[in-house]
């Protein structure tokens, strides 16, 4: 009987925070809560980064946009003919660019389809320009190259009357390749490079890549081929540097100091600081007698460097040697860049300004995180965590409801009444869904195991009541007199006796297999004499129904099967079983076949029984293992078995780790397959195992 007070129970809601919605919106709401927090986080710190990361994309364009335009200011007297390459610039960097002069008038810009002459508005300029374009005068922020040289900042490319017609060029090349030939001949690898003036000189491949500084004898070879292809000064080049030497012995006069003698690399000359101008200049800066012995040994060191440079050809790189600590040194070194910038005047384009990204372009702004943007922020978080609340409101409901429903199925299932189908949830595929669709099914399957289990009963109870009202028929009649005990009474009651024995063993084995214990007693078996054995035993039953039992043997030569690891008592009882149906089920005049094979992959052997009888509708085929069952409904035991011989086939089979199937054609007959696992491939953990 149904106790309300436990279905009361049953159904009753759990406290919100103790119910699987409660833990999925609190778990939830700290998960979005986390989430948001971090998105924020994330952001703030990934906006940054990208700050920085532009910062530094935009100095890197600037300073190809400055070393564009500052070798072009280098290589052309004037601006004209620039508006093209300041296009490209543009169009490369996807950023305006603007030049002006030094009065902030623009001349090129590359938003203004008139370009060069066009004139814009400097209205729309930044307070600040982005840099000096002036090759005398390099930038050494945007070209950190610049600052390595020393303190003169003329761009390189700058080489104004020293640069070399072509006729000079041609010379000066055809003697450099004659030295990198020279020196590959005796297995020092050099190469020819053009300094931006056009003079070529000796590049050597090695880490040696100086004249002279390798062995003494690498030094003569280098020397001897230097000596076979001189690469002198040329007029053009002696020409530029004898104006250059006035300029700054002009300069250095204007000091009161004694002139120089500059070489082709700018270095200078120091006898006139031996000379006659020693007494001078140890009087200026207070030389002592061992500071005079040391500038005389600094002479002989120079003087050796000067004729390595003079045999080797140096590059001319229009740029000052390395200034000694004298002040003598300091003001020629401050003269010769003087000069150089005042003999380049006329040779280079004017200083102009360059203004990048045009209206305001200051720089990128730094992040600001003001109240506004805290507000907003805040505003966001608040937002979204109340959506994901919702969300998750929602979302529980949607959890909770089929599993109360799970709840009220389950029980009623517990309380002995019929459970009606849990609806499946079919929006879309979750567990949820899944398990209401796993318990349905298991209460369908509960269903049909209770409604076998109601029809076994009722087998199983008229079964037993056919031989036992036999036996108690003829016992009553003997008792009345109206039979007599002779032996063909007590045979018919023995044949009674043994059918209902037969009967209760058939349920004894099932019941056994069901309960996992069905102990089997295995040993090697072969299956030969076990298939010879179970035929003899039914060739009697056979021949007395008409019907021809015939055992198939390979041909001779082929090898016999491997060994079974089986219970030989269970395993004949399974193959008489399926001889008995066969022979049952097969006409006089047809024929019953029984073989054995072993499986394509060698690891089944696989034992076959055939016959030729009226075979088994389609429909009936999924049935034909179930206990009870029989194809025609009107047979009993004395005609058609107890209907429980195929079921023991399959719990035998299943027992001995196998598997037993059928196969039927209405009208043609049936085969039954058992398959087995040799002794070879079958592993410890197999079912039915002892």
């Amino acid at each position: 009987m149904r106790r309300p007070d436990r279905g009361a129970a049953g159904a009753a809601r759990l406290p919100l925070r103790k119910s699987l919605a409660g833990r999925l919106l609190t778990v939830t709401a700290l998960v979005a809560s986390c989430s948001v927090a971090a998105t924020a986080w994330l952001a703030v710190q990934t906006t940054s980064v990208a700050i920085r990361q532009e910062q530094g994309q935009n100095l890197k364009s600037d300073a190809k946009i400055y070393n564009m335009l500052l070798g072009y200011a280098a290589t052309h007297p004037d601006w004209d003919g620039v508006d093209t390459t300041v296009r490209d610039l543009a169009l490369e960097s996807g950023r305006r660019i603007v030049l002006t002069t030094p009065g902030r008038r623009p001349f090129v810009d590359s938003a203004d389809s008139r370009s060069a002459g066009g004139g814009s508005s400097d209205e729309l300029l930044a307070q600040q320009a982005s840099a000096v374009v002036d090759p005398r005068s390099v930038d050494t922020v945007l070209v950190p190259d610049a600052a390595k040289a020393g303190a003169d900042r003329v761009d390189p490319r700058a080489v104004g009357p020293f640069r070399l017609p072509a006729k000079e060029h041609d010379a000066l090349r055809k003697a450099a390749a004659g030295r990198v030939e020279c020196l590959s001949r005796m297995g020092i690898a050099a190469d020819v490079v053009e300094s931006p003036g056009g003079r070529p000189r000796v590049q050597f491949v090695s880490d040696e890549t100086e004249a002279g500084t390798g062995s003494v004898t690498d030094r003569d070879m280098e020397a001897k081929c230097f000596a076979s292809y001189p690469v002198g000064p040329t007029a053009t080049e002696r020409k530029a540097l004898s104006a250059l030497n006035e300029l700054a012995d002009a300069c250095l006069k204007r000091q009161g100091r004694t002139g120089v003698k500059l070489n082709l690399d700018l270095s200078w000359d120091r006898s006139y600081i031996y000379g006659r101008d020693d007494a001078v200049s140890g009087a200026e800066d207070g030389l002592s007698e061992r500071e005079a012995k040391a500038l005389a040994a600094k002479k002989a060191e120079d003087a050796a460097t000067a004729e390595r440079k003079a045999a080797s050809g140096s590059a001319l790189d229009y740029a000052p040697a390395e200034i000694r600590d004298s002040a003598y040194d300091r003001a020629v070194a401050t003269c010769v860049e003087s000069a150089r910038r005042e003999q380049l005047t006329g040779y280079v384009a004017e200083p102009a300004l360059l203004f990048i990204d045009g209206p305001g372009a200051a720089g990128v702004p730094g992040f600001d995180l003001s109240r506004a943007n805290t507000a907003r922020i805040a505003g966001v978080t608040a937002l979204v965590l109340a959506l994901t609340v919702g969300a998750s409101v929602l979302a529980g409901a949607r959890l909770v409801r089929p599993l109360h429903a799970l709840t009220g199925a389950a029980q009623r299932m517990r309380e002995g009444l019929d459970a009606t189908p849990v609806p499946v949830p079919v929006v879309f595929d979750n567990e949820i869904g899944r398990l209401t669709a796993a318990f349905n099914d298991m209460a369908a399957h509960r269903a049909r195991l209770e409604e076998q289990r109601k029809v076994m009963v009722s087998d199983v109870a008229h079964e037993l009541r056919t031989p036992l009202s036999n036996i108690r028929g003829w016992l009553e009649a003997a008792h009345d007199g109206l039979a007599v005990p002779d032996p063909a009474f007590v045979s018919s009651l023995l044949e009674e006796a043994v059918q209902l024995q037969h009967l209760i063993n058939d349920l004894q084995d099932l019941g056994a297999a069901d309960a996992g214990a069905l102990r089997l007693h295995r040993k090697p078996v072969r299956i030969d004499e076990l298939l010879g054995q179970a035929a003899a035993a039914h060739q009697g039953l056979a021949e007395a129904a008409g019907v021809t039992l015939t055992v198939l043997t390979p041909p001779p030569g082929i090898p016999a099967p491997p060994l079974l690891d089986a219970d030989p008592v269970r395993l004949r009882q399974t193959v008489s079983n399926l001889l008995s149906n066969a022979v049952r089920h097969t006409p006089a005049g047809g024929t019953v076949t029984l073989r054995r094979y072993v499986t394509d992959p060698g690891d089944e052997l696989a034992v076959e029984v055939s016959d030729t009888g009226s075979g088994i509708p389609a429909a009936d085929l999924p049935n034909v293992f179930d206990r009870f069952w029989r194809a025609e409904k009107s047979r009993n035991r004395s005609t058609g078995g107890s209907g429980l011989g195929l079921a023991i086939v399959l719990k035998l089979a299943q027992a001995h780790g196998g598997t037993v199937d059928v196969t039927s054609t209405e009208g043609e007959g049936a085969a039954f397959t058992l398959r087995l696992p040799t002794a070879e491939s079958r592993k410890p953990e197999d079912p039915g195992r002892p």
